[in-house]
Formats: C-alpha cells, structure tokens, sequence
C-alpha cells in the first residue's frame, strides 16, 4: 500500500504520505467534515450546485452549529473575485468541486485557493469530474485538500477513492473514525495505547479495498503512460466540435464554454424538446448520455473519436427533426 499511496500522489503532484484510500468522495469530504477543529460562529462557503457528495457532509455541520454559506450559482459563478467579496471573518473553509458536475464549469483552483489562504480560509476540492480529464498537481495549485472517487474519469472501479490531505489541514483535523490501520505500528496487534500514525493512512481505519486501489493505481498508470496534457487537449478538442455541432442544430448549451473554464462537460437542450425523453431516444439509438431535467449531458474521454462525435450530431439532427415526446 505505500507503494500504491506514492504513484497516487505523484499523480498528483504530492507526497505518498499525504494519500488516504478510501471508499468514496462522500467518506473523503466527512472525513475533513466531521474532523475538522470547528469553533462556535465558524462559516464554510459551498456552492449551491454541487453534487451532494460534496454538500451533504458539509451541510450536515449546521447541526453543530456551523454556518454554511451558499454561492447562488446561477447569478454568478465562484471565481476568485466572486469568492473575495463573498469571504467573511468567519469563514474557515472553502468547499468546491473542480468541474461543477451539471454543466461542466472548471474552478480556477489556483486563483480560489489564493483567496482564501489570503482570508486565513482552507481551500478542499472535489475533483471527482475533472482528474483523469485534466492534469493536476495539487501543490502548484495550492489546494488544502482534493478528493475523487476511482470511477467515471479515473476509469477505476467503484468503492475506491483517493484522499489527499495538505500539512496545513492536517494539524486541524481529528480523527473521528480510528481502526485497527491508523495507528503509528498497525502490525504491533495488542498495543492498544500506540499513537495514531501521522501519515495520512490513518484515515484509513479498517482493511481497504485492495482491488479498488489496484484499479486506481492502473489507471494512473494507464495516465501516465498515455499522457495527461494531451489527453486533456484531445477532450476540449471534442467538446469543442461537440459544441460548434450543437450550435449549428440549435440547440442551448448549459455549459460555459472558454479559456480555461471549459471541461469534458457538456450540457444542452433543444427548445421544445423533453430532454429525458430526447436521451432515451439517443439511447435508443446507442449513443449513452445523461439526461435529466436540465439538460442531456456529454462527456466524452480520450479514448472517444471525433468520428463518433459527428456520428452524435447526426442521429441528433435526425431525432429532433422528428420531435420526440415524453
């Protein structure tokens, strides 16, 4: 496992003693959630459009007195200026998850954790919908901690995810859920009074799930080997000609699109087209997309082509020049 910790960090940009395996981005933000040294009249900032894996272990600390904070997303976006006017003296900690799962909206990761180290706030970063798409390194950027599961993006199984946790943050957690792998010498079986390790496996707790790790570790193999940059331009060049096609159908993107805040994300719709019943007609037509009542979404990776992209927009235009209904 420390071997496995240290190709994850490095895949990262940190050190193998900062990883902790865990079983998924909800355990990672409860972990930093549940752990954290609160004091009475402490705020965190949260957007109002996150997954509820990265908002239910945030919001639940209402019950213990914290303030959670929204950023009401639909009349501006959470950029560094957004957060400095939005930070208060109460502020601790900033929770954001590095592509906004509906639409696609990549965070300046840098510019935020910037901000808010400036406040005397922690920066902690979802990255479930950006690693695996987009290169990281969490030292450059700064970040207080980041936490992703190994599926979608990362192309590992479900049940695993990783846990990076800064030196900073690190000094301000507890740990609230001990198990038989988070002391200093878990093999020293009956010294029950050994201190905690003070890498970040004593997160950990219990036995991990060492098929979920191999499949982690695979995959950042699998990155490394193929190349992130150009697996990340390979994905905006998709959604870029995803887009133009969309445009040229009209449809209404729901996703913001530009330097540096594009994603593998795209979100669209089609005026007087129900958008669940035009993704079961993609389906139907074998083209896998999420849909819901916001929009159909896209997410194409490195391994997809611009020929199936263009073979999307033609069963696309053939769907909604015949109107689908609910």
């Amino acid at each position: 496992m420390p071997e496995y910790r240290e190709r994850i960090g490095r895949f990262i940009g940190v050190d193998g003693t900062r990883i902790a395996v865990v079983p998924n981005t909800s355990a990672a933000a409860s972990i930093l959630a549940s752990g954290f040294d609160w004091r009475a009249g402490d705020e965190v900032l949260l957007c109002d459009n996150e997954f509820p894996a990265n908002a239910v272990p945030w919001t639940a600390l209402r019950a213990r007195g914290v303030n959670v904070r929204l950023i009401e997303t639909q009349r501006e976006r959470l950029t560094p200026d957004v957060l400095r006017r939005a930070l208060s003296r109460r502020t601790r900690l900033v929770a954001v998850s590095w592509v906004s799962y509906a639409d696609g909206y990549r965070h300046d990761l840098a510019g935020l954790a910037r901000v808010a180290h400036e406040a005397g706030a922690f920066l902690c970063v979802d990255a479930m919908q950006g690693l695996g798409a987009f290169p990281l390194d969490a030292s450059s950027v700064d970040a207080d901690a980041v936490y992703a599961g190994a599926a979608k993006w990362l192309l590992g199984l479900h049940g695993v995810a990783l846990l990076y946790i800064g030196e900073r943050l690190d000094a301000h957690l507890n740990l609230i859920n001990p198990g038989w792998r988070s002391v200093e010498d878990m093999w020293d079986f009956h010294n029950y009074t050994q201190p905690f390790s003070r890498d970040a496996m004593r997160f950990e707790s219990g036995t991990p799930n060492l098929v979920g790790t191999i499949s982690l570790v695979s995959a950042v193999d699998l990155f490394e080997r193929s190349g992130k940059k150009q697996i990340a331009e390979h994905i905006l060049a998709l959604t870029d000609r995803l887009c133009e096609g969309l445009r040229r159908l009209g449809a209404e993107l729901r996703s913001n699109r530009g330097e540096g805040i594009s994603s593998g994300i795209v979100t669209f719709e089609f005026a007087e087209q129900e958008t669940v019943a035009l993704g079961r007609a993609l389906e139907e037509a074998g083209i896998v997309t999420t849909y819901r009542a916001g929009g159909v979404r896209v997410s194409p990776h490195g391994y997809n082509t611009s020929s199936e992209i263009d073979v999307l927009l033609e069963r696309l235009n053939e769907i909604v020049r015949k109107p689908v209904s609910a």
